[in-house]
């Protein structure tokens, strides 16, 4: 899974997303401007502060005059107090522009997620898919602007420190600055010392999201089956390599600090030894040194620390370039430009030599061809894993043909000419196990169609056999339902993605085994709501259940990815050695 994700990072790279966060950025550039212009005053009262010992020194500690202790103190008051002010607001700043900027990502990142093909989803967890779509984003955002106000506050600090460095003493402020380059070249090191390692770090913590919506979603198997030993092994697998990648990280990055912090002290003894040389030899001043010391200080204690600043501004640089990535992958299934729009079913659907595989070399599909009249209702039926399913998520589009696998016809247009919104919306799809969406019964039968006025809701009801249930509830509709419609049977749930199916009003309908996980009572309901559903519309079934399927005007045999044979009901019972003769006695016994 890895190297599903993985991006090369390069300089080019690097430069052209910084750009384009820029684009981020400008809706509120005033702020982030005032957030960075803050920085300059912030950084530069470390110098006045450092500038301000000298005449103190000079004046009070050697001319013995106290002259200086009345103003000079006040003024460092003054001076810190207005500093923590403009700090405290160049936080706030950054911080309401970095959340701005991360909501506006997310909302492209989350509007990119929701057109993903459906092979995306299947190669990728939900772990994966929380650190990169949200994760990221808040690291990339959030933590490349507090980082960058830090940055800047260093910078404009350590010009104006570099000057007193220089006003006090250009010979001790020539060997300061050399040490502070010295000091800082490990860091040229960090990016090329994390970028191998920080992908993995990245998924790992995607798979310890993973564990835990496992955990949420399948707490009923879990107590069930008595599985909290295995989970909680899995669990522990996964933190021990989550373990040994954090070690890694530190391994590689850990000694800069260390290192950075051994040179600094260098600089400084160098500095006291010939400093200390100067002022026996009257070249400054005992004020101008402490001046200078204590200049260098300020200069040098963040310097000791800023090893763990810029792993953390390299991490988020890394996942700025993840994020666009994401944003710059295009979806494997999409409209062409000047697709045609489909306005309805006028004749026919064909399968005309459709061949397909999820993994190459292994087909599911081998050379099918179907025609499907309007108005026909058309069952699947078949062994476990032959294809069935398979053959009617291409319809939609779910999954695409290869360029030399067959095509499929909508009146005589081939579906990748077809715009693919206008083609879904003109099939509705009820699923073996519906997905309800957190809210109310009366908001997951509106997706069907957001618009309809309340007629349209009620008959959908009724013709989903809904009304005597919504009858009982105190609330009606308006009964909340909970996630995933967890407060629901299994028939109840199907019944509402049949009214949702009824509001959509689509000429096609796919009903892919919607039957075959309910008890013989719910299936019977549920079976006259479907009766309902097909009336007067194209329909595909895929049915376990083989008689659900008897009125179908034509059964489809798919074994082994190919049809071996079609026909109605009677045709195929009076078939001689007919698959389907055996399989349906098979379920009457």
């Amino acid at each position: 899974m890895f190297s599903y994700f993985k991006n090369k990072i390069t300089s080019s790279s690097f430069i052209a997303n910084y750009k384009r966060m820029m684009t981020y950025v400008r809706p509120y550039w005033f702020r982030a401007l005032i957030a960075v212009l803050i920085t300059i005053p912030i950084g530069g009262m470390d110098a006045v502060i450092a500038w301000a010992l000298k005449p103190y020194m000079d004046v009070v500690m050697v001319e013995k005059s106290a002259v200086a202790t009345s103003y000079i103190p006040v003024l460092i008051i003054i001076f810190s107090s207005m500093q923590s002010g403009l700090n405290y607001a160049a936080t706030y700043l950054n911080t309401w522009v970095g959340r701005k900027i991360s909501n506006d990502v997310k909302m492209d990142l989350f509007n990119k997620l929701l057109h993903m093909d459906a092979s995306f989803f299947d190669k990728t967890n939900s772990g994966e898919v929380l650190m990169r779509f949200n994760n990221d984003v808040d690291l990339a955002c959030n933590g490349l602007l507090a980082n960058l106000k830090l940055f800047t506050t260093r910078v404009f600090s350590s010009i104006s420190l570099i000057c007193v460095l220089f006003y006090n003493s250009w010979q001790l402020a020539i060997i300061a600055v050399v040490i502070l380059f010295g000091a800082l070249y490990p860091l040229s090191t960090v990016r090329r010392r994390i970028n191998s390692i920080m992908n993995k770090t990245i998924f790992s913590g995607g798979e310890v999201m993973k564990h835990f919506n496992e955990s949420f979603s399948g707490n009923r198997i879990i107590s069930a089956y008595n599985l909290y030993d295995y989970q909680n092994h899995r669990f522990k697998d996964t933190l021990r390599t989550v373990f040994h990648l954090g070690m890694k990280m530190i391994q590689r990055t850990g000694m800069m600090s260390p290192l950075m912090h051994f040179i600094v002290s260098l600089g400084i003894a160098a500095v006291i030894w010939y400093g200390s040389y100067l002022i026996v030899h009257h070249t400054i001043t005992a004020g101008s040194f402490v001046s200078f010391i204590a200049a260098l200080i300020m200069l040098y204690t963040p310097i000791k620390s800023i090893g763990n600043n810029y792993n953390n501004v390299q991490m988020a640089l890394m996942a700025m370039e993840r994020v666009f990535g994401l944003l710059d992958r295009m979806p494997a299934i999409q409209s062409k430009e000047k697709a045609k729009i489909m306005t309805g079913l006028q004749k026919q659907i064909e399968y005309k030599d459709v061949s397909f595989a999820y993994e190459k070399g292994r087909p599911v599909l081998k050379h099918v061809n179907l025609t499907i009249n309007k108005g026909q209702t058309i069952a699947f039926v078949g062994n476990s894993g032959g294809g069935k399913s398979t053959l009617i998520s291409l319809l939609p589009r779910f999954y695409d043909l290869g360029n030399n696998s067959g095509q499929i016809l909508i009146d005589g247009t081939n579906i990748k000419d077809l715009d693919l919104d206008s083609l879904r919306q003109n099939i509705a799809v009820v699923f073996q196990d519906n997905f309800l969406f957190d809210g109310t019964i009366r908001e997951n039968i509106l997706l069907g169609n957001e618009n309809a006025k309340e007629e349209d809701i009620q008959k959908a009801i009724q013709m989903a056999c809904l009304d005597e249930f919504i009858k009982t509830l105190k609330d009606g509709l308006d009964t909340q339902i909970g996630e995933r419609g967890v407060l629901l049977s299994g028939g109840q749930k199907q019944r509402i993605a049949i009214a949702r199916a009824f509001l959509k009003n689509a000429q096609i309908v796919i009903l892919d085994e919607a039957t075959s996980a309910l008890d013989n009572k719910s299936e019977a309901v549920v079976q006259q709501a479907i009766d309902n559903l097909m009336q007067d519309r194209t329909v595909l079934i895929i049915a376990h259940r083989l008689s659900t399927v008897r009125n179908a005007d034509k059964i489809v045999v798919v074994n082994y990815g190919e049809i071996v044979e079609a026909g109605s009901h009677e045709e195929l019972l009076n078939k001689e050695n007919s698959i389907y003769a055996s399989l349906y006695r098979a379920q009457l016994k």
